[in-house]
């Protein structure tokens, strides 16, 4: 596919690194934010670090009245729900995890709830496993939960569900989580809050010729080597899985830091310049999404479409089901389509909103009569324009 804008508005070439990365925080729109048990709770009492939360609750209401949307993924149920029960100190089994995050999501639920309700703001608990972020439905189901929370203004509060995943199916670390929930909801900026501020050329507690770095915009050998193991009871991550986020995060167009959130306010010092490592990004989340619709996913079906519907998405619309004239194969909802216009020509290729069955009923038809033919409230269109890449020539 060709057209696409492969650099990202409003960097300039000269910039320094700290400029680069105020200016990446400045321009994102849309946030991840992770926080570490080991920030979030204390190691001797095994509670909330209410201080430090309430400070980043103030940090997380300013950004929400400069009108940002904010997620924020978080540890801390095993670490909580651990003191709670009794459980003794060191790795837990399976079994003792899960039953220490059933108990403890409740107690962290809540002081997310109360520390956000003084400030006059609405948060959401969403639990989701590897599966809701790999598997092609529920990852649609996923995206659309949070893209509806967001737009009534709250504030969902994601954490990994490790009272059903399993060994096989989790992810074991909340920074790969949180990356792969920056790239599904296309967030400009993931911030990864950590006990170090920044990625080191060697681990600062051990080598005192150690250099933070301050931008990195490719994951190379060289930056994987610099990976060190996690270095406390409460934390499951560590340098190499805030790596692993990094290249996730990358790959979906979302810059990423590396700041310290051992200090209050951490994210206002992050505006103000703190020292930390941003990974930024060469695209957009918009242009990631769609190089790779266009390059990467196997089509399964084909959508012909009329002369109005091409010259609607030449405009930089969306895709109705008024415009549609017939479709082919057997493709399922979030499946990729090739576009074709009256001539058979391929116009583009874009994620389509309904399966085939459902997808025959209603083109050719007004949006407004969805409800009314399939029996329930779907999408307005057939293809969104965020979910769709045109050829341009």
């Amino acid at each position: 596919m060709s057209g696409m804008v492969e650099a990202k508005a409003g960097v300039r070439a000269e910039e320094s690194p700290q400029e680069a990365g105020l200016a990446a925080w400045a321009r994102a729109r849309r946030i991840v934010v992770k926080i570490g048990s080991s920030l979030l709770v204390d190691s001797n009492s095994g509670r909330i670090k209410s201080t430090w939360l309430n400070s980043l609750a103030d940090d997380i209401a300013e950004l929400w009245h400069e009108q940002r949307e904010i997620v924020l993924v978080s540890s801390g149920a095993i670490a909580l729900g651990r003191q709670i029960m009794g459980l003794p100190k060191g790795p837990l089994h399976l079994e003792q995890s899960q039953a220490a995050a059933a108990v403890g999501q409740i107690t962290l639920a809540h002081s997310y709830q109360e520390v956000f309700r003084a400030r006059g703001l609405t948060t959401a608990q969403v639990l989701l496993t590897l599966g809701d972020t790999e598997e092609r439905r529920r990852y649609l189901n996923a995206r659309s939960t949070i893209d509806t929370l967001l737009a009534h203004r709250a504030i969902p509060v994601v954490n990994e569900n490790d009272t059903v995943a399993t060994a096989e199916i989790r992810y074991g670390d909340n920074d790969r989580l949180s990356a792969r929930v920056a790239s599904m909801i296309s967030a400009d900026c993931l911030v990864l809050l950590s006990d170090v501020d920044g990625l080191y050329t060697s681990p600062p507690g051990r080598d005192p010729n150690a250099r933070r770095l301050d931008i990195v915009r490719e994951i190379t050998p060289e930056i994987e080597a610099m990976a060190g193991d996690a270095g406390t009871e409460l934390s499951r991550g560590g340098m190499k899985t805030k790596i692993e986020a990094g290249r996730i995060a990358l790959a979906g167009g979302t810059d990423m830091v590396i700041a310290s959130g051992k200090v209050l306010h951490p994210l206002r010092a992050l505006r103000d310049g703190a020292p930390c490592t941003w990974f930024l990004a060469p695209s957009d989340p918009v242009t990631a999404r769609k190089r790779w619709i266009a390059g990467q996913l196997e089509p399964r079906g084909v959508v012909e479409i009329d002369a109005g519907a091409e010259r609607a998405l030449l405009a930089g619309k969306s895709l109705l089901p008024a415009g549609v004239t017939r479709v082919h194969g057997q493709f399922d909802r979030g499946d990729a389509v090739i576009i074709r216009n009256s001539a058979g020509y391929e116009i583009g290729r874009g994620l389509i909103a309904y399966a085939r069955a459902d997808a025959e009923r209603i083109i050719g038809r007004r949006s407004s009569e969805i409800p009314k033919i399939l029996g329930y409230e779907g999408r307005t269109e057939l293809i969104h324009r965020d979910d769709m890449a045109l050829n341009r020539k």
